[in-house]
């Protein structure tokens, strides 16, 4: 599984729409996640550029990208955005790995 951290604001109208009638949106995420074979690990609200975070898993980009889409679709979100989140592990074997590339600076 992989964990991911997405980021989203909200249109004016879907605040205003959740203003009248306030509702759990993580409640909203855990099913859309599930039906993907995914978890919600967590989901806050925030001041600032976007209106909230979630972190989640999904089995694959596949899935995670499926629920996203269907999420996008929908027109509420005035902007979201993923990132794929490593482990301290992963890390390591990456940075481990990285010693067999041979990189060349531009104009080198």
């Amino acid at each position: 599984m992989t964990t991911y951290l997405m980021r989203f604001s909200y249109t004016p109208a879907t605040w205003a729409r959740l203003r009248e009638h306030p509702e759990d949106r993580s409640a909203a995420l855990r099913g859309y996640m599930d039906s993907v074979g995914g978890t919600v690990h967590g989901f806050w609200y925030a001041f600032g550029a976007d209106d909230g975070f979630a972190v989640v898993e999904a089995p694959d980009n596949v899935s995670v990208a499926a629920a996203l889409i269907a999420i996008g679709s929908g027109g509420a979100l005035s902007s979201f955005s993923t990132t794929v989140l490593l482990t301290v592990e992963e890390t390591l074997a990456a940075l481990e790995k990285s010693r067999a590339v041979q990189y060349r600076p531009p104009g080198a």
